[in-house]
């Protein structure tokens, strides 16, 4: 495994207002797959809501972040317990590649390639980021999110998410700079 996919490495930018950041997870890919498009598994680690599997469905997503974890942790200011999110399927390849919308900043695609035998190399680029803030946010939430959806397949313990997004949106301070 390399640096960049190490399950604590830092997402870049790999175009003005596109995100880029990579996890290294245990296959096979259909299992990886599952994670990403079934609302039970997908809830362990991002947001539930079920998904039509087809270009042009809408889905919706509800995050419960707090719940992420046996551990209880507290809101940031300015944040609910719940938020939901209005979402549609633009481009669909079953177990390699899946687009959708992410209201209010682009759209979001998740890239599965087989590494070797037994891992899924998945790459997150979140693409058309309008302003600094939503960017540092999206940069710290994904992290955070992804390195529990690596706790989640690995059956490790799932850490809180609010502080862990917390210190990573300090760190993405620094890293993306001005």
């Amino acid at each position: 495994m390399t640096k960049r996919n190490a399950p604590d490495s830092y997402g870049e930018m790999s175009e003005p207002a596109t995100l880029t950041i990579q996890r290294l997870l245990p296959g096979p890919i259909e299992r990886v797959w599952a994670y990403l498009t079934e609302s039970d598994l997908r809830s362990q680690w991002l947001a539930a809501g079920q998904m039509e599997l087809k270009t042009g469905a809408p889905f919706e997503f509800t995050w419960r972040n707090h719940e992420l974890s046996d551990t209880p942790c507290q809101l940031p200011e300015g944040f609910s317990e719940e938020n939901r999110m209005q979402c549609h399927i633009t481009e669909i390849e079953p177990l390699h590649r899946l687009v959708f919308s992410w209201k209010g900043s682009g759209d979001v695609t998740f890239e599965l390639g087989a590494q070797g035998d037994d891992e899924v190399l998945l790459t997150v680029i979140h693409r058309r980021l309008p302003d600094r803030n939503t960017t540092l946010m999206v940069s710290a939430g994904w992290h955070m999110h992804l390195d529990l959806l690596v706790a989640s397949m690995y059956g490790r313990e799932r850490v809180p998410f609010w502080p862990g997004w917390a210190r990573l949106k300090a760190a993405y301070e620094q890293r993306l700079g001005e």
